[in-house]
């Protein structure tokens, strides 16, 4: 497929990369921790620094994410939810709503383009496991060409074997045509620097604080089940 051929989709205008980002990260969250889905603010800076599942790595600050929600929100493929006694205001994708012949492969190779980018059909079903198993590498090759033929406009580019590469790659057009899509903006920090690890570390204080409470709730279940009525 030539890719100079392959137009942006119609129904909404390029997203950048961080807004690209921040979709996929309430896309992926929503299926592999629902429990904390919806996310709030620091959740999803979290989600988006994330160094596993991720290419390239970032290190977005709170105002590169909020700018990013809000580009979001403008073109209705993300929405800001306000819960009673919730202490902070928490973000869900609408992606379905916008693109509403997506099923569950399909959005999970979306995700995964999404979060990062050029990939293989093999590279593509291996990393969407948590998100959809494919049973075979056929079955994820099925589901991409739906998101190259999607009605409206294509979601997806295929490219031939090139720059390396032995097989067939995809990408998505979310973001325009490849040739077009912006560069990553990594955040710099201020005067004071973070650690290079302060990503990873916050990453693995909010999955320790889930399992955590998570095991809470299993002990809880488990007690109540055993103790005697009062």
């Amino acid at each position: 497929m030539n890719t100079e051929e392959s137009p942006a989709p119609a129904l909404l205008n390029p997203l950048t990369f961080e807004e690209a980002r921040v979709l996929g990260c309430l896309i992926e969250k929503e299926n592999t921790t629902p429990e904390y889905y919806p996310l709030t603010l620091n959740q999803l800076v979290a989600a988006c620094n994330q160094s596993s599942n991720r290419d390239p790595v970032v290190g977005f600050d709170d105002g590169t994410v909020q700018r990013a929600l809000e580009g979001l929100k403008s073109r209705q493929l993300a929405f800001q939810l306000t819960i009673s006694g919730a202490r902070a205001q928490k973000f869900k994708h609408n992606f379905l709503a916008k693109f509403a012949r997506i099923e569950k492969p399909t959005l999970a190779l979306m995700a995964v383009l999404l979060l990062r980018g050029q990939q293989t059909a093999g590279e593509l079903r291996q990393r969407t496991e948590r998100l959809f198993a494919f049973p075979d590498l056929a079955g994820a090759e099925a589901a991409l060409k739906e998101l190259m033929e999607y009605p409206e406009a294509a979601l997806v580019v295929q490219f031939p074997p090139c720059g390396g590469r032995k097989a067939t790659s995809y990408a998505h057009l979310l973001s325009g045509p490849m040739e077009s899509q912006s560069s990553p903006v990594v955040f710099v920090a201020p005067a004071v620097e973070a650690s290079p690890m302060e990503a990873d570390w916050k990453l693995r204080i909010e999955q320790e604080l889930a399992e955590l409470r998570a095991e809470v709730v299993r002990l809880r279940s488990l007690v109540e089940s055993v103790s005697p009525d009062a």
